[in-house]
């Protein structure tokens, strides 16, 4: 068959970016590598998988599940909008001050089902547009090409996160073409790939505009955990009190990748023909079943137990593991401090910014960042980086990467940002 009779979306280069990194790293396993967003396994045992499933079994237990119920519970398909709701809705309120209730919640196969199924939700044809913030995640702009949909980026503001002037300009311009801005995606905290957030007053304007403007905001939430000041940065939902806000979750970077598990809060009141009322999460579980079925129970059940063990309060669990990426974060600003003095800095355009948390921060260079470049620098200096240009929609980043310090050791980060460096001096000059 040809290529051209399959799928537009398998002829797009955006959905060879993340392949190619991962075939680069492949190529070159010695390489100090500042590409992978995945979490740091120093923190993984893996008998605390089995001491999990246990304290969620003795869970189900103490609530008066028999032999025959616990069985059916791990071993047999399991409600679609998922088994440990209650528990994460408890965690939520602790972590968040969110209150959700249970049925507001749908727990998914990580957070990229989320996505899926509230895109498809939400826009319901081909007039429907995505607002998303640029850069933004390549998951989201991927997600919405294998559903057909149309995205328009806009810009990040000068203190992070989409300005609400420019969400308020896109909308306007979409309607004046003759269709409907129907959502806004956008990363508050610490955003992959950018590693900015948005400030707390600037939360409540873009509410504010996206409420003017009729639109859902969706709102992804991976690294909000890893905040110096988490309490004082309240997430979009906090903050949400017109029910505008669909709020995606994952337990990837809080408990571990591997388990796969993410969630909804989809608390929005859908009104269906003969004045029958459901949620938005009911009707997204009607998607879920038609894709995964059900999220595996398993999974609910060792992330379940996780929950039960730190008491529904993932902030306080994830202290070392935050402790950690902050010094990472701070040892690699400082590394790069060090290798590039100011006056350097200027003499070669080179520059950087400097996040408060979270797993990333972006190097501007003087030259294309591309994957050519990245190749070279893995062949010959022994690190990897990501490429930022597939991070736009409408085209910009050539000339910017990103690093990511979550995975890395100090050692490794100090070599790395060294070696960098004189691949950095030698494209520029």
């Amino acid at each position: 068959m040809r290529l051209g009779d399959l799928h537009a979306s398998l002829a797009d280069p955006l959905l060879d970016a993340m392949t190619f990194l991962n075939e680069v790293t492949t190529r070159y396993p010695q390489a100090v590598s500042f590409a992978p967003g995945r979490p740091y396994e120093g923190f993984f045992e893996p008998a605390d998988v089995h001491r999990y499933l246990d304290t969620y079994l003795d869970h189900l237990a103490a609530r008066g599940a028999g032999r025959d119920a616990v069985r059916s519970t791990l071993f047999q398909y399991g409600p679609t909008k998922g088994v440990i709701a209650d528990l994460v809705a408890r965690t939520l309120a602790n972590d968040e001050g969110l209150t959700v209730a249970p049925e507001a919640l749908v727990l998914t196969v990580g957070a990229q089902e989320g996505m899926l199924l509230t895109l498809r939700a939400l826009c319901a044809g081909p007039e429907d547009v995505l607002l998303v913030s640029s850069p933004c995640y390549v998951g989201v702009t991927g997600a919405a090409r294998l559903l057909d949909l149309t995205t328009l980026p806009v810009p990040e503001g000068p203190g992070g996160g989409p300005d609400p002037a420019a969400v308020r300009a896109a909308a306007r311009a979409v309607r004046a073409g003759g269709r409907r801005a129907r959502a806004l995606y956008v990363v508050p905290d610490f955003a992959n790939p950018s590693g900015t957030s948005m400030p707390v007053p600037a939360r409540s304007r873009l509410l504010d505009a996206a409420a003017e403007e009729g639109l859902l905001v969706v709102e992804d939430n991976p690294y909000g955990f890893f905040a110096r000041d988490a309490g004082e940065r309240p997430t979009l939902k906090a903050l949400d009190r017109r029910r505008q806000v669909v709020h995606l979750g994952s337990f990837a970077k809080t408990c571990f990748p591997g388990a796969r598990l993410g969630y909804v809060v989809a608390d929005q009141e859908v009104a269906a023909p003969g004045g029958r009322r459901t949620l938005l999460a009911d009707e997204l579980a009607r998607l879920k079943s038609m894709t995964t079925v059900n999220t595996p129970a398993l999974s609910q059940a060792v992330i379940g137990g996780m929950l039960l063990r730190h008491d529904c309060r993932l902030r306080e669990a994830n202290a070392p593991a935050a402790a950690h990426y902050a010094a990472n974060m701070a040892l690699l600003l400082g590394e790069l401090e060090r290798h590039f003095p100011a006056s350097e800095r200027r003499r070669l355009g080179i520059s950087w910014n400097e996040p408060e948390g979270g797993f990333f921060a972006v190097l501007s260079v003087p030259f294309a960042a591309d994957e050519a470049a990245m190749e070279r620098c893995a062949r010959d200096h022994g690190v990897l980086w990501t490429p930022m240009a597939p991070f736009y929609p409408a085209g910009g980043g050539e000339r910017r990467l990103r690093l990511s310090i979550s995975s890395l050791t100090e050692r490794q980060i100090m070599h790395g940002v060294a070696a960098l460096a004189r691949f950095v001096r030698a494209e520029a000059g």
